[in-house]
């Protein structure tokens, strides 16, 4: 019988740990690598590898990580809570109340391994389902095995035990065949093997991994030789955390480029990021959150987009930074471009060097090529919103409405007081401090008048050097 024709597969993950090497309030299986903790990875290759549900052993920071599950998951993920540290055996004893009737058998992870791979624990569970025995697990082997329990195997070659490495003697700790300690368990082997162990080690601790001695004289135990010990590294640390979050940058890019999208080596794109055949991703671009990159659009060196949706054919030039934002077909925004919050830059329309927006809707084929801050603003179709321009939306109090009609030109170093409505194809002269609403094909001009004094200029310079 093979793992797909089994009775139902619940996986239960050990996430109960303080983790203070990561010398963090945080909890350990919080921390994120890709834009998610590390612990959803987890519970993803868990269902991916066929689990019906999961369930997650809490205990340090018990209430931040449910409720993170919670969030990610809904429910499909319980979780049983470890109120005190006892160790790993422990830990899946408090799982057991929480596993439903028809599981017949349960897949025994780490919340700490988010390198695990689907196809790998699938594989695990076709080796039990195929086996009259109770226990299948992973083996590794490693150059320096220090820390890991130790395979015991007998002359027959079959695994007779784990000895955990504050426990083995000499000759023991010199086995390089290692416990990664994921396991797939018969349900009632399991439950009757957890009543069986004791606290007689040297941590004083109930250690899962002496069920596999039981297992080795209840029909014995399927061992499989992992062929990427990498994937099966737990994380202690920001060290640690930072090697595996590179692994995963590299799987996701990976698995982008051979669906047809052009990534650059040191791209970094988070999990939940989508893009579309043909997009182009520069190097040192970072794509966080919920963005989505449409197909043929460039995304150049030192972009970083979080929560931001890129629609078809757009261009975003070196260095342009968004949040929260749209960006419409053949759009062209940056170099150096700030897209705050809530900016919506429709198709064709061009966002330039040095211009921040907020709030502000620029519609089809409207330019704001160079220097100027649009918060809170809606520009009509194929307005031109000259350098130096400022929407004054702010009053230290309130934010006000800058609307400006299609066709409107904005002279330089303008500065439109908000709340102003500039009619469509109306005329603003360079240097205007906008008070009113200007009117449809109107001419709006608010400077002083220049004054020329016929060679003051020398005498003016005298003065100023004199006084130096």
């Amino acid at each position: 019988m093979t793992a797909d024709q089994a009775a139902p597969l619940t996986a239960v993950i050990l996430a109960a740990g303080q983790g203070t090497r990561m010398k963090s309030p945080l909890p350990k299986v919080l921390h994120p690598l890709c834009g998610r903790p590390m612990l959803h990875y987890v519970v993803d290759a868990a269902f991916q590898a066929g689990a019906a549900d999961v369930v997650v052993v809490v205990g340090h920071g018990r209430d931040e990580v449910s409720a993170q599950l919670a969030s990610a998951f809904g429910d499909r993920v319980r979780t049983a809570v470890q109120e005190t540290q006892r160790g790993t055996g422990d830990a899946v004893r408090c799982a057991l109340p929480q596993l439903r009737p028809e599981a017949d058998a349960v897949l025994l992870l780490c919340g700490d391994t988010p390198l695990l791979e689907a196809e790998e624990l699938k594989a695990l569970w076709n080796a039990l389902s195929a086996s009259s025995g109770p226990l299948a697990m992973l083996t590794m082997t490693l150059p320096d095995p220090t820390g890991y329990g130790r395979i015991l195997r007998g002359a027959d070659g079959q695994v007779l035990g784990i000895r955990e490495h504050k426990d083995a003697s000499p000759e023991e700790r010199a086995i390089t065949e290692v416990n990664p300690g994921v396991y797939v368990a018969r349900t009632a082997f399991l439950r009757e093997a957890l009543t069986r162990l004791t606290t007689d080690n040297a941590q004083g601790e109930l250690y899962l991994t002496d069920i596999v001695a039981q297992a080795a004289t209840a029909g014995g135990t399927s061992a499989l030789s992992t062929r990427d010990p990498g994937s099966l590294a737990g994380i202690n640390d920001r060290a640690q955390l930072a090697a595996a979050e590179d692994v995963l940058h590299h799987r996701i890019a990976d698995a982008w480029r051979r669906k047809g999208a052009t990534i650059r080596t040191s791209a970094r794109i988070d999990a939940s990021v989508a893009l579309d055949p043909d997009a182009i991703i520069e190097h040192g671009v970072v794509l966080r959150g919920a963005t989505r990159i449409g197909a043929g659009a460039h995304i150049d060196v030192g972009s970083v987009l979080t929560d931001v949706v890129v629609a078809a054919g757009a261009v975003l030039k070196p260095y342009t930074v968004a949040q929260r934002s749209s960006i419409g077909e053949k759009a062209q925004i940056g170099p150096f471009s700030h897209l705050r919050p809530d900016s919506e830059i429709h198709d064709e329309a061009h966002i330039g060097n040095f211009v921040e927006t907020k709030k502000t809707v620029v519609r089809r084929g409207a330019k704001a090529n160079h220097l100027a801050y649009l918060g809170d603003g809606d520009i009509g179709e194929g307005a031109n919103v000259g350098a130096g321009t400022i929407f004054c939306n702010y009053d230290g109090f309130r934010k006000h409405k800058t609307e400006i009609g299609p066709g409107a030109f904005i002279g330089s170093d303008s500065q439109l007081v908000a709340p102003i409505r500039i009619g469509a194809g109306a005329y603003v002269g360079t240097g205007t401090t906008v008070t009113r609403d200007v009117p449809d094909d109107a001419l709006a001009i608010g400077r002083a008048r220049q004054e020329n004094k016929e060679g003051y200029a020398s005498r003016l310079k005298g003065r100023l050097k004199i006084g130096k």
